[in-house]
């Protein structure tokens, strides 16, 4: 199983990190995967400790794949490390082995504390759309044209029947990341 989550890492120097990623639930361990390069895999290796977010703002997503990247974040409990002030629940990491990848390397952790913030109340639509839309925007340079306008039109009546202002607003800032994208390609335009 994989959970969208937020991953919170610091540099040796303390300096934070906020980024979106799958995160494979094991049996006992979580995997992180970051592609490469990686500043969450560079972070990790470095320190040996992560937070898993798990937040239903779905602006924290999409904030950081455009470049919004300053959400307000608190000092962890018992990893060095900050996690997002708002989120709903959070994990503390720790590295126990890593296997080296030219793609993908893979850091195998192991939960040293975690908490409940505030209750999950479930996805609506316009959320689920979001977060879809966020992981096609991560690979636009690998992934072909039909497939991203078919699954953007596919995603917008989700959005367009259950959106809020905080999902509309996300959204907004995917599709111009897909429009300043679709600029450097004129080529393989997607009409979005």
């Amino acid at each position: 199983m994989i959970r969208e989550t937020i991953i919170t890492s610091c540099s040796p120097t303390g300096t934070p990190h906020i980024a979106p990623m799958g995160v494979h639930v094991l049996d006992g361990e979580l995997l992180i995967m970051p592609f490469r390069p990686s500043t969450t895999l560079d972070n990790v290796l470095a320190t040996r400790v992560a937070i898993v977010n798990y937040t239903n703002d779905v602006r924290v997503f999409a904030g950081c794949l455009t470049g919004r990247r300053d959400w307000p974040l608190c000092p962890a409990d018992h990893v060095p490390g900050q996690r997002l002030a708002q989120t709903l629940a959070h994990a503390e990491l720790e590295l126990l082995r890593w296997e080296e990848d030219e793609l993908r390397p893979r850091l195998y952790c192991r939960v040293v504390h975690e908490v409940n913030h505030a209750p999950f109340r479930g996805f609506n639509r316009a959320q689920y759309s979001v977060l879809e839309a966020a992981i096609l925007v991560s690979r636009l340079h690998m992934l072909p044209w039909d497939k991203i306008e078919s699954e953007l039109a596919y995603l917008r009546i989700g959005l367009e029947k259950t959106a809020g202002p905080a999902e509309l607003e996300a959204w907004g800032w995917l599709m111009e990341a897909v429009e300043a994208f679709k600029r450097t390609r004129p080529n393989k335009a997607v009409s979005i």
